[in-house]
């Protein structure tokens, strides 16, 4: 892990999104240190700043956050680590540190866009909402009908498995609220380097918003986006629903045909726009979906657009998952901007295990393993630990079962293969 955060300089650039508003002369625990702290703790499966009492001790953590000297207590505890979390108050000396959102945001893309050597062909932006429960009275908190639940609703962006946007929002908002702030800040720093950039977003029904398409086709952005069935567009596809209906009944199994046409709503839309349609016949009764795109017939057929261009955006739901194994559910801070930096120690901690999988696992046969695996058979190692005036002395088990890829991993991490 180390070794990953040194090829992408990432904790270093994190802790200088913060502001450290304490007097230099009486700190014990550099912000730094603190910021690596956290996030590797994160990265390890120590989700509250309560295991960091423990952990303090741990010499390996020191000597991972940065420390000089290894000894008794070199890290921070967790009242420290706390006031780091909560941010600033008025009259309270204890917390002087805040943080900069925008610095992070920034940061997140910047990581993105140096994992290419070069311009990438086309750059697909996928946008998705999810619950965070609450059981608390968080600021904020509110209850949502499709969930069931009192939650926040966070909005993500990714491309491929880069991390791109982790913003923390409130379940009383429109799920797709925010969405063209935070892609116009996307599309702006990618085209500040690749000018030229191909770019499409892919999200779900719960995105299709007028603004949303009407940002994207003045800004020379193509999108793929869900529609929600209504009777208007099931009539129009009427007849490629009986054709799949007569397939199904001659062999049983789920039949499925592809149509297009030009459609607008009565009143949301502000133009008419292509419209691509699954008709499908399950056993169960017809399953229509429809998806609108600015992409042209002549460049991604029906069929070709909805099956291997728009079903992909299923992936960004694993990545999410990912979020939640590094622990971005844990937004039990009474204030809705203590949660949000919670949301982004768990992205950088993400984007940590993303780059150890990207340049050290590549190749392997974990190159697409979840963090939780990677963190089993690679982090949650049992080793022995001997602390003597110049070095820390690891001593890992011959008997170790995958020592082969630890060895292949840490070898391409340093650029030795």
């Amino acid at each position: 892990m180390r070794e990953t955060d040194q090829r992408l300089n990432l904790l270093p650039r994190f802790a200088r999104c913060f502001l450290d508003g304490r007097d230099p002369e009486r700190v014990k625990h550099p912000l730094k240190e603190m910021v690596a702290q956290r996030v590797y703790g994160l990265a390890l499966g120590y989700e509250d700043v309560n295991d960091h009492e423990q952990l303090r001790y741990d010499p390996l953590l020191a000597v991972l956050a940065g420390k000089r000297e290894v000894g008794e207590e070199s890290l921070a505890g967790k009242s420290t680590l706390n006031r780091l979390e909560l941010g600033p108050k008025e009259k309270n000396r204890y917390r002087k540190i805040s943080w900069q959102p925008e610095a992070i945001d920034e940061l997140l893309t910047t990581i993105f866009l140096e994992s290419y050597a070069e311009a990438p062909e086309r750059i697909v932006l996928d946008l998705d909402a999810t619950d965070l429960p609450l059981h608390g009275h968080q600021e904020e908190r509110f209850f949502h009908g499709y969930y069931d639940s009192y939650c926040y609703l966070p909005l993500y962006i990714f491309s491929g498995e880069h991390l791109l946007c982790a913003r923390l929002r409130s379940a009383s908002e429109d799920g797709a609220a925010g969405s063209v702030g935070e892609v116009g800040r996307i599309v702006k720093q990618i085209r500040t380097k690749w000018p030229g950039a191909r770019i499409i977003v892919r999200a779900d029904s719960g995105f299709c918003r007028d603004e949303l398409m009407d940002w994207c086709e003045r800004n020379q952005v193509d999108y793929v986006l869900g529609v929600a069935r209504n009777e208007r567009l099931e009539k129009r596809i009427d007849k490629a629903l009986q054709k799949a209906h007569g397939r199904f009944a001659v062999t049983g199994r789920a039949a499925r045909t592809f149509t297009e046409f030009y459609y607008r709503t009565r009143k949301s839309w502000s133009r008419r726009r292509r419209v691509v349609a699954k008709a499908e016949w399950l056993e169960k009764g017809s399953n229509p979906r429809f998806v609108v795109t600015t992409l042209g017939p002549q460049e991604w057929h029906a069929q070709a657009l909805y099956e291997q261009l728009y079903c992909e955006r299923g992936e960004a739901e694993n990545r999410i998952k990912e979020q939640l194994s590094l622990f971005a559910g844990r937004v039990s801070a009474e204030s809705m901007k203590a949660n949000q930096l919670r949301v982004y120690f768990a992205g950088i901690a993400y984007v940590l295990m993303t780059g150890l999988r990207r340049l050290g696992l590549q190749g392997t046969k974990m190159a697409r393993a979840q963090a939780t695996t990677i963190r089993l058979r690679l982090l949650k190692i049992g080793a022995r630990i001997r602390i003597t005036a110049r070095k820390v002395w690891l001593s890992m088990a011959s008997s170790y079962p995958w020592q082969a890829l630890y060895e292949q991993a840490y070898a391409q991490l340093r650029g030795e293969t």
